[in-house]
């Protein structure tokens, strides 16, 4: 499973769940179970007497030992009927009996019980809107736009997390202006397994312009597993309202585990033919797991020069759908050189783009 710095406890959160069973074999195999997933459960051997205790709970499971002393007890959701012989046809029958939502068999059924107690653990509600940013070339401007959707994210009061997803771009925390803050880096949660506790992982970050960046060190370029991306994109998910991720031209495993869970990517493309035709490589390799990209088209420093495409012919040639056209922001670079994060201004042109984008994004409007 994973390292205890980045667990959590249902004890912490006021969510246990509940255990019914007599049998010393399997109790043993379900607080380990709960263990696992950082739950420390109330136990007991039939319906619980006190008012709510099997009411309220968030979620039950019962030994199939138990379900003769169930009988009579108010359905409810939440019920999971867990054995331990595999060879027992008759556990679904008694899963039927009490109404149980699931009927799973030791050890077959274990990390998904590992990973429903940790959803009730957590409280998990409504998963982030995750936006994925990709440069269509060098120097596109990619983790500019990234930090300022981020920015805007936060001041308009949504839960966010800022996730750099590419080691070779020297690190958001510079950008944001907070390369000595305190908290982990990426080297620190590259060799994560398992499940990621979202809260720990939001708590153990640094903070900065109110919102919550995993970003490099200046260290040596260290390898993410692909599980560590998985696992830690889901602990950012989990956590609801807004995730941005910066994400490499390159995809490779663990880029393709960040793909995988962005609902929306941003494809930023300067408006000329060269770029366009760097673009449709970068495109074609993220549209195989990129389950909705668009453009967003950078316009010519000045007005539109000989050569220069107009968006909706970059998008075209592209064959993805126009997100919109990235404004000139003529007082970007001297905030920047001032220690301002990009999208800081809430009356620049950047940060009306930004704001804009999240107001059309369905369910952006996760608060912290």
């Amino acid at each position: 499973m994973l390292s205890n710095d980045l667990g959590e406890t249902a004890e912490t959160s006021g969510r246990a769940p509940l255990i019914i069973t007599e049998d010393i074999d399997l109790l043993d195999d379900l607080l380990r179970l709960c263990a696992a997933a950082g739950a420390r459960p109330e136990v007991h051997h039939g319906v619980p007497g006190r008012r709510g205790g099997w009411e309220k709970a968030p979620l039950v499971l019962v030994g199939d030992d138990a379900v003769p002393r169930l009988r009579g007890a108010a359905r409810r959701g939440g019920v999971v009927l867990v054995g331990r012989d595999q060879d027992d046809p008759g556990v679904w029958r008694r899963g039927v009996e009490i109404g149980a939502d699931h009927v799973l068999v030791l050890p077959d059924g274990e990390q998904w019980l590992v990973d429903r107690i940790a959803d009730v653990a957590e409280g998990v509600g409504r998963p982030a809107v995750t936006v994925g940013v990709i440069g269509g070339r060098g120097g596109a401007g990619a983790s500019t736009l990234a930090c300022a959707l981020a920015v805007t994210a936060a001041r308009a009061g949504r839960r966010t997390m800022l996730v750099d997803a590419d080691p070779l771009g020297g690190g958001l925390d510079v950008l944001l202006g907070g390369e000595s803050a305190e908290g982990l880096r990426w080297p620190d949660l590259a060799a994560s397994r398992g499940r990621v506790g979202g809260g720990a992982l939001e708590e153990s970050l640094p903070e900065l312009h109110s919102l919550r960046l995993l970003s490099w060190d200046r260290g040596d370029t260290v390898v993410v597993a692909p599980e560590a991306m998985r696992a830690v994109l889901a602990a950012a998910r989990r956590r609801g309202g807004a995730v941005v991720v910066d994400l490499p031209r390159r995809v490779d495993e663990g880029v393709a585990e960040a793909l995988a869970q962005i609902d929306l990517g941003l494809l930023l493309v300067p408006a000329e033919l060269r770029a366009v035709a760097a673009a449709g490589k970068v495109a074609s390799a993220a549209g195989m797991v990129l389950r909705d990209l668009r453009i967003v088209v950078r316009p010519p420093a000045s007005g539109r020069p000989p050569g220069s495409l107009a968006p909706d012919e970059v998008a075209r040639l592209l064959g993805l759908p126009l997100a919109g056209e990235l404004p000139q922001d003529p007082g970007l670079t001297s905030a920047q050189q001032a220690g301002a994060p990009p999208g800081r201004d809430h009356k620049g042109p950047l940060a009306r783009f930004c704001t804009a984008l999240w107001d059309r994004l369905p369910d952006a409007g996760g608060a912290r």
